[in-house]
């Protein structure tokens, strides 16, 4: 006990008139009778730790049970270690806060409640309702404070202390008081929580065998043997009698452990903290022993409260701190605009010098000019930035009038709702007197009557306590769904930071590309024709340098978005729209695509992959036609369309064809190569593949192109085929393969006279999709009609290009699937489907013009490619071939009546035109009586 009572008396001031003796190692300022008085506090008024004795629910077999464990919080790592008592050296186990949500439910018993993390579920008990809450409030807080404590540097930490103190201090402030909103704080239960909770007894459990886990049996023959150890060294230095759980020898010990001072702690000062006097060795080496086993293990508080010293030094520094932030960014600012001058008086000298070196004055004159012109350009571009700001301006005046109706409306629903609420407690107010006060009945046997009022007051009874316990269960889970939102939004700004460090990495790796490629050519411009063989190696890695973007950068590069920028064809994911409504449309219709994605997996795609996988051999078959219906993997697509090809052109082909046509098409140019040039730009606008700089997609394209028009000159080259080779060049990737790909529609698949130029055959299908629809969707036809609309206009380019332009890829490579083995009986089926997919959103449409604008875009909002295939292939029943050829030879015959009477027109005018001679009005000279005076 004597190491226990110097403590005080080694932290109270000295009496007056005393002296310090020399060398005593105190400090030689004397410190204030406040001061002391604060350092002199007990034990109990200490900054609080959150720890205790709680029991906890686990086990297996026939020990399964509560079992008497010692909690405390680590707040370096925001674990909640736990131990068998508080004596032990080492805890058992630990939970990790960081990610944990907390629970308390009003039918369970009475202080128990949940900590549910990722891995696992923890069910803990309290002694009352009071400490349970207690526990609850205070794991929030912890939680909230490690989630929004600022991550410290591995150098002085002091200095980051002091420097986002503050606005930590200010966070954590606004939390509580959010809080209170939900919850009001807990008292601290006396005695059950704390460091006040060690010093009890440990609870008392049913046996002892019961207690101790058998999970963690080396932790339990270490922390008692550690317990024997402290026991029979104790007596020597002066630490009581035996028994480590008996309070008289408990105490002694916490004291001795949360009176020193650690030098190495953050925030104390050697300088103001008292320092104990010399203690028996054999105290100090069990001391320092316990520290070295339990490095990780904090039982108590870091010690006494701070000194009023300490916390006017900490201010004194924060307020320094941000003085000199302040200074370094006016010095920051004074920096960036020395920089601009300097910039600015460089040009000016350059421009001097350039005017002065002129020989001539005309060389000058132009200088000046060019001057003039560049002012004039500025001038511009500051007229059109100034509109632009005015336009912002005006958006930014509607976006906050519109924040301010909004404002006004949740205002009118908190009203409402408080009316509510107001209503609801009056009817409560009205039961529970209605209750109180039972209606008068007619007189019976007293004790008869006596016993049933007394069962109504005891259900009474419970009724209140069960209706007090979901009060304060809704309250607790309202703060902390609160909290875990606000931790949500915590986590979700960082991954933000996270990913714009991710640019500023990638916008560096640009630049540092950009300069090698520089070098690159530096040097080989130096070595010219000294060194063929250099000369050829730097060569090579230029091509590769620049060759990079379209192979390395198409593999898994990092993701900038939850959402990735382009799929796994290089379609953008969400396309760049102009107007503000189709970019809101184009997110929202990304997010379904994947959320679509993400559920089909599982169910859909794992199984349809290893279909495909057991599937073997190809060849003609029922299981085949529904497999491709269904959809080809991505890894199987290439296979599959090959093979597909080859079925369609097999009497085509021959060894060395295509290279064949290639050398015709650079032997001499074709007519139709004019408009192959034009239309590459053109083709998929949205395709990173046909818009990078450096990728080959374009030179493979016109390379196929040409050669088909070498192929069919009957046909050359017609508006569509370029987006048609292109699909079949992103999915096969060889430009032979492509070609024959587009033979196989162009000449085998579709009919003939489809890419004519006159368009018979495609004009014959429009006509043969309104017999359908007509057929399969009457009211939409019915609809269309009354509004005068045309469909043609909208989905003549679906069959001339098979839907390329229309549906997002995943779609539109899984049509093509079926497609290229069904023949054109799949397109009319896909293009019913997208029109009974879409028709009671167009039903709704009362306005030609409001129609017009939701088919120019509706099949892009099409995203369930399994409903979507079901209509097409189930709804669509019976859809036999016979009809269709039927209805395409009486629409043919019908086609080619109009266009022979037309014909026929065009001649009789042609006739009568010529036969006519041109008549001169009166008072007009004709061209040859011009001629003639002249």
């Amino acid at each position: 006990m004597e190491g226990a009572q110097e403590s005080p008396a080694e932290s109270s001031p000295p009496a007056p008139g005393s002296e310090e003796p020399a060398g005593s190692g105190r400090s030689p300022e004397v410190l204030p009778p406040e001061e002391a008085e604060a350092c002199a506090r007990p034990l109990e008024m200490a900054p609080k730790k959150l720890c205790g004795y709680l029991s906890k629910f686990g086990g297996k077999g026939p020990i399964r049970g509560w079992k008497s464990r010692w909690f405390f919080y680590d707040e370096r790592k925001c674990h909640l270690y736990y131990s068998r008592t508080a004596q032990d050296a080492n805890p058992l186990d630990s939970i990790d806060l960081s990610s944990a949500v907390f629970d308390c439910k009003a039918d369970a018993e009475e202080g128990t409640f949940e900590i549910k993390t990722p891995s696992r579920i923890f069910t803990l008990k309290a002694a009352t309702k009071q400490v349970m809450l207690y526990w609850l409030q205070q794991l929030q807080m912890k939680r909230w404070e490690f989630h929004n404590s600022p991550p410290a540097p591995p150098a002085a930490p002091d200095a980051a202390s002091a420097g986002h103190g503050p606005a930590l201090r200010l966070e954590l402030e606004q939390e509580e008081a959010e809080l209170e909103e939900f919850l009001c704080p807990v008292k601290t239960p006396p005695g059950l929580v704390g460091v006040a909770a060690a010093l009890q007894p440990v609870p008392a459990m049913p046996s002892a065998l019961q207690n101790i886990s058998l999970k963690h049996l080396g932790t339990e023959i270490q922390n008692t043997m550690y317990n024997i150890r402290g026991n029979r060294q104790g007596p020597g230095a002066g630490h009581g009698p035996p028994g480590g759980d008996s309070p008289p020898s408990g105490e002694p010990r916490r004291e001795e452990q949360a009176s020193p001072a650690d030098p190495s702690a953050p925030g104390e000062d050697p300088a103001d903290s008292p320092k104990p006097t010399p203690k028996s060795s054999l105290t100090s080496n069990l001391i320092q022993k316990a520290k070295r086993q339990n490095n990780t293990f904090p039982l108590f508080g870091e010690g006494l409260a701070w000194s009023r010293t300490g916390q006017e030094k900490v201010s004194a520094l924060e307020q320094q701190v941000l003085a000199l932030t302040e200074e370094l960014k006016s010095q920051k600012e004074l920096v960036k605009i020395l920089h601009k001058a300097l910039e600015a008086a460089q040009q000016e000298k350059r421009a001097s010098s350039a005017y002065l070196a002129a020989a001539e004055d005309k060389d000058r004159l132009e200088l000046v000019r060019h001057k003039v012109r560049q002012i004039a350009e500025l001038g511009r571009r500051v007229e059109a930035l100034e509109r632009e700001r005015e336009s912002l301006a005006q958006t930014a005046g509607l976006r906050e009038q519109q924040v301010q109706e909004l404002q006004q409306h949740v205002q009118l629903l908190l009203d409402k709702n408080q009316a509510k609420q107001q209503v609801i407690c009056k009817l409560s107010e009205k039961v529970t007197r209605d209750f109180m006060q039972p209606r008068k009945q007619p007189p019976g046997p007293p004790d008869a009557a006596d016993r049933d009022f007394l069962s109504q007051q005891e259900k009474m009874e419970h009724l209140k306590d069960d209706m007090e316990a979901y009060r304060t269960q809704n309250r607790f889970l309202n703060s902390e769904i609160h909290q875990v939102t606000k931790i949500w939004r915590k986590v979700a700004e960082k991954e933000r930071a996270l990913l714009m460090k991710c640019a500023y990495l990638q916008a560096r790796n640009c630049q540092v590309e950009s300069k090698y490629l520089a070098g690159l050519r530096r040097l080989q411009e130096a070595v010219g024709d000294e060194a063929s063989e250099c000369a050829k190696l730097l060569r090579q890695l230029t091509q590769e340098a620049l060759q990079w973007e379209a192979s390395e950068a198409s593999a898994d590069s990092v993701v900038l978005s939850p959402i990735s920028e382009y799929d796994e064809y290089g379609f953008l994911t969400v396309p760049n729209y102009e107007v503000e409504d189709l970019k809101l449309l184009a997110k929202i219709q990304a997010l379904e695509v994947r959320s679509h994605h993400l559920l089909a997996h599982e169910a859909v795609e794992r199984p349809l992959r290893e279909r495909w996988a057991a599937l073997g051999e190809l060849a003609p078959s029922a299981e085949l036609k529904q497999l491709l219906r269904e959809g080809v993997p991505r890894e199987h697509r290439p296979r599959v369309w090959r093979w597909l090809v080859h079925l369609r052109v097999q009497h085509l082909q021959a060894p060395g064809r295509y290279q064949e046509l290639l050398s015709w098409g650079q032997a001499r140019e074709h007519p139709a190569a004019r408009q192959i040039e034009l239309d590459l730009n053109r083709t998929f606008p949205n395709n990173k593949h046909f818009t990078c700089p450096t990728s080959t997609f374009p030179e493979k394209l016109r390379r196929v192109l040409l050669a088909f028009s070498w192929q069919n000159p009957s046909i050359g080259y017609c508006q569509g085929l370029n987006r048609l080779a292109a699909i079949a060049l992103l999915v096969l990737d060889e430009e032979e393969s492509a070609f024959w790909c587009l033979v196989a529609i162009v000449e085998s698949i579709m009919p003939a006279d489809y890419y004519s130029k006159t368009l018979t055959s495609s004009q014959v299908d429009q006509r043969v999709l309104q017999d359908l629809l007509s057929e399969k969707l009457p009211r939409l036809m019915a609809h269309l009609g009354q509004h005068r609309v045309d469909l043609s206009f909208v989905t003549f380019n679906w069959f001339l290009v098979v839907f390329a332009d229309s549906l997002i890829s995943n779609i539109l490579l899984q049509v093509w699937d079926a497609f290229l083995y069904e023949g054109t009986k799949v397109v009319f089926r896909y293009a019913l489907a997208i029109f009974k997919y879409n028709e009671e959103e167009i039903l709704r449409l009362q306005d030609a013009l409001e129609i017009y604008q939701y088919l120019h875009f509706f099949t892009k909002t099409i995203c369930n490619s399994q409903k979507l295939m079901s209509i097409a292939f189930n709804d669509m029943n019976p859809f036999p071939m016979k009809q269709l050829r039927q209805l395409r030879a009486a629409h043919r015959e019908r086609l080619e009546a109009e266009l022979r009477e037309l014909e026929r027109l065009k001649a009789e005018y042609l006739e009568t035109r010529a036969s006519q001679r041109p008549l001169v009005p009166e008072g007009c000279t004709s061209e040859d009586e011009a001629d003639g005076d002249a």
